[in-house]
């Protein structure tokens, strides 16, 4: 329980809200904070029905790409499914809640961004917070999530591009069809109103029409 609320408030906004979820219902929350990002700090809350929501905050770090694309916080709820779901819930709770020792030991470990684990449920509460872990579980659990992440600002980078840069569309769609393959975008039914209008829209040259329904269809790109 110690390193639960150390955790909390290390977080700094994200603390407040998860002390406050009931815990009749199983609920993972995971925190991700690397000031040389962008965004520089995003929270993920995902109830066990794959209920979720997702908020991020801006930091000091540049904010705009070379098409002039200003990040910007995105606070949207969100869905996740199987397997990632099932597989949150049952790491968690072979994990003691998350109630472990999950940094790694080991020296001179690269910054890749702090990283908090948080279960609270009608069957025991707990945290651990971490930058790497040898334990492959909690590292797939972040991979993923980072991963799901990523798509949610993709989502939001493509919604721009649709209103304010169409020609961007094509390369922004091949980059994220390209991360789908490397397993650095998941989650994709997050974002799928952004392809589905992007798809259905025929002022989009056709070459990103093609990718989006891809996207949405799953399909691997070539």
């Amino acid at each position: 329980m110690k390193r639960r609320l150390l955790a909390m408030l290390a977080f700094g906004f994200a603390a407040g809200a998860f002390a406050q979820d009931s815990p009749s219902k199983a609920h993972i929350r995971f925190i991700f904070e690397n000031p040389k990002l962008q965004p520089s700090t995003y929270v993920i809350d995902i109830n066990e029905d794959g209920t979720g929501h997702f908020q991020s905050q801006t930091g000091t770090a540049p904010t705009a790409d070379t098409e002039g694309i200003t990040a910007e916080p995105l606070d949207v709820d969100i869905r996740i499914v199987d397997p990632l779901l099932g597989f949150l819930f049952k790491t968690a709770r072979s994990h003691n809640f998350f109630d472990v020792a999950c940094e790694s030991t080991r020296a001179k470990m690269a910054f890749t961004g702090k990283k908090a684990l948080m279960y609270t449920g009608p069957d025991g509460d707990g945290s651990c917070t971490f930058n790497w872990s040898r334990d492959q579980q909690i590292m797939k659990i972040a991979d993923s999530l980072i991963a799901t992440a990523y798509t949610l600002q993709v989502g939001q980078r493509l919604t721009l591009e649709h209103e304010h840069n169409r020609l961007g569309l094509d390369t922004e769609l091949e980059s994220l069809q390209e991360a789908v393959k490397q397993g650095q975008a998941q989650q994709l039914q997050n974002i799928a109103p952004q392809l589905q209008s992007i798809a259905n829209d025929e002022n989009v040259m056709e070459r990103a029409r093609n990718r989006a329904r891809q996207l949405l269809n799953g399909e691997k790109a070539g």
